[in-house]
C-alpha cells in the first residue's frame, strides 16, 4: 500500500464573487478572524500528516508565497518589542509545512490544475484540498479519508448532503451502500452541475479528495466539460465506471464546513469560529445577543 504523503491545493481562481476586495488581493488571503482562509486549509493537511504541499497558483498570487515565507523584519520588530504571542503566530505560518508553488498558466479548470501537479506527485496517491473550503478542525474529515484509502486502495471523495435547489452548483454522485459501513459508499456515477430536476441524488462532492495516481492518465484525455473547463468530476466519473485504481469510494461528511468562496458562508465562518475562541467568544456572543434582538 502506497501511503499518502502529499497534498495539492489548487489556488488559481480569480475570486470574482468578492470583487472589488479581490481586485488586488488573492481570495485565499481574505482573513477569517485573524488568519487567511488558505492557512486553515494548510493546517488541515498538516493535521492529517501531510507536510509536503503543492499550491497550484496563477497570476497575482505572490501574497500566498509571502505569507508562508519568513518575514525577518517583522520577526525582529516583534522580538525587540517582546511581543512573543504575535511572534509565535507569525513563525507558525512559516514552519507549518514544506510548501511548493506551481503556476497553472491557462485557467482551464480544476481538472487541469490537478494534472499540473503530476510531476510533483509522481505515481503516488495524494490529497487535494480546495482552498475555498474550511472544514471545522474538530471534524477530522481528511484523516478519515486517508484511513479509508489505506483500507480500500481506491480514490476517495468527500460527499455532503445538499438541498435540491443547490445541487446545480456541485458535482452530484450516484452511490450504493457498502455492507458493514456507516457513511462510506461506493460511487457508481457522477455528473457535474446537473440541470434542475435531473440530479441523481442529494450527495454533492465537496472540496476534499484522496486521489490515486491513475487520475492523471484519465485527465490527460478528458475533454472540456461544464463551463468549457476540464472537470475533475468527469475524470472521477471514468474512474468510478471503469474501476481503474480501485474505483471511487465516498465518505459522507456530516460535520461543519464553510465555503469561503461564498460571501454569506464566509461571514458565517468568521462569526462561528470567532464565537468559539477563548479570547473573543464571550464578548462576541454577548454582542450578538443584543444585536440580533432588534430583528
Amino acid at each position: 500500500m502506497r501511503p499518502v504523503t502529499k497534498a495539492v491545493i489548487p489556488a488559481a481562481g480569480l475570486g470574482t464573487r468578492f470583487l472589488p476586495a479581490t481586485k488586488a488581493m488573492p481570495k485565499e488571503m481574505l482573513p477569517v478572524v485573524d488568519k487567511p482562509a488558505i492557512q486553515y486549509v494548510v493546517e488541515e493537511a498538516v493535521q492529517a500528516g501531510l507536510v509536503d504541499i503543492l499550491m497550484v497558483t496563477g497570476r497575482n498570487k505572490q501574497a500566498l508565497e509571502n505569507h508562508f515565507d519568513r518575514v525577518w523584519e517583522l520577526e525582529r520588530t516583534l522580538e525587540a518589542k517582546g511581543d512573543t504571542g504575535r511572534l509565535e503566530k507569525v513563525i507558525a505560518s512559516t514552519d507549518l509545512a514544506d510548501v511548493h508553488y506551481l503556476r497553472q498558466g491557462d485557467p482551464r479548470g480544476l481538472g487541469h490544475a490537478v494534472l499540473k501537479a503530476r510531476q510533483h506527485v509522481a505515481r503516488e496517491p495524494f490529497a487535494v484540498l480546495l482552498g475555498d473550503d474550511i472544514i471545522y478542525d474538530r471534524d477530522p474529515l481528511l484523516s478519515e479519508m486517508i484511513r479509508v484509502h489505506a483500507q480500500r486502495d481506491a480514490t476517495v471523495i468527500a460527499l455532503a448532503e445538499v438541498l435540491p435547489q443547490d445541487a446545480r452548483k456541485f458535482g452530484i454522485a450516484t452511490v450504493e451502500a457498502l455492507p458493514g459501513t456507516d457513511d462510506i459508499v461506493r460511487v457508481l456515477d457522477l455528473v457535474e452541475k446537473p440541470a434542475p430536476g435531473t440530479e441523481p441524488s442529494n450527495l454533492a462532492i465537496i472540496g476534499r479528495y484522496v486521489l490515486q495516481p491513475e487520475v492523471f492518465d484519465v485527465l490527460e484525455h478528458t475533454s472540456p466539460g461544464a463551463g468549457g473547463e476540464i472537470q475533475l468530476t468527469d475524470a472521477l466519473r471514468e474512474l468510478a465506471q471503469t474501476g481503474a485504481g480501485g474505483g471511487v469510494v465516498g465518505v459522507v461528511f456530516r460535520g461543519r464546513r464553510f465555503d469561503t468562496g461564498d460571501r454569506l458562508d464566509y461571514i458565517k465562518a468568521i462569526v462561528e469560529l470567532a464565537s468559539e475562541r477563548e479570547d473573543l467568544g464571550a464578548p462576541l456572543r454577548e454582542w450578538l445577543k443584543g444585536f440580533t434582538a432588534g430583528f
